[in-house]
């Protein structure tokens, strides 16, 4: 789309697309943001820890990549959670609420076969201004 806007690797917080995508996609005032796994951009490893410090590495990669194109959590309308194991819901719950506040996004959470690198949890979001 010519009048999209194109976030690829542009956010050095954030770590960098590990394949052929962009970070974030804006068109017409929405913000599609990639899946970001619990790479820390520092080390380029995942978080340390376990799956806990995993959300919280992916929700600040989308913290970060929503601030490089101007939005915040205020303005994600959709969260898309991949996890891992379905087990980790109540995990998920607890970390999610650290970075939403009410009225909380539309949300919805799958448990996947397989993650990029092994990641126990992967998310993306929609937001729109």
């Amino acid at each position: 789309a010519s009048s999209a806007l194109y976030f690829k690797n542009r956010y050095p917080l954030a770590p960098a697309a590990v394949g052929p995508y962009s970070q974030a996609v804006e068109a017409n005032g929405t913000l599609y943001v990639s899946g970001q796994l619990p790479i820390d951009a520092k080390t380029g490893e995942f978080a340390v820890g376990g799956v806990k410090e995993q959300m919280v590495q992916v929700f600040t990669n989308l913290k970060y990549v929503l601030e490089e194109a101007g939005y915040d959590f205020s303005n994600v309308v959709k969260t898309t959670v991949y996890l891992q194991n379905m087990s980790d819901f109540g995990t998920l719950n607890e970390v999610y609420s650290q970075f939403f506040v009410e009225p909380y996004p539309a949300r919805v959470a799958y448990q996947v076969a397989a993650l990029p690198k092994g990641a126990l949890v992967e998310a993306d979001v929609i937001a729109v201004k």
